[in-house]
């Protein structure tokens, strides 16, 4: 099961985010393409603006949620969104947080 390949709590986390959207997430919809639990990446800042996050920092991919294709306008045709957990909690650009983890666009992550 890919939200038990990590020693984190993912699965609690996974089990909270289903009861409050009402979806159970299953780990055979993880995308074959897309990066996979433990991978480690840096998220970073927009290049047109200073966001959305206030600093580049470090987190790596978790299994809260397999990886969805973003649902907006503004994404790329086929862009996933992640559930990334970061090394240190940070604060997103308005200032906002601190987060233990969020749901980051793949243009935001660069893997390490």
């Amino acid at each position: 099961m890919v939200a038990n390949q990590l020693g984190d709590n993912s699965m609690a986390d996974r089990r909270a985010l289903e009861a409050i959207i009402g979806r159970t997430f299953y780990d055979d919809e993880w995308p074959s393409e897309a990066m996979r639990p433990g991978t480690r990446v840096r998220v970073i800042q927009d290049e047109s603006w200073a966001g959305p996050w206030r600093q580049v920092f470090l987190g790596r991919v978790d299994a809260t949620m397999p990886p969805q294709v973003v649902q907006s306008l503004k994404a790329r045709p086929g862009e996933l969104e992640y559930s990334v957990t970061f090394d240190q909690p940070q604060f997103d650009a308005s200032g906002d947080g601190p987060y233990r983890k969020a749901v980051i666009w793949a243009r935001y992550l660069e893997t390490l």
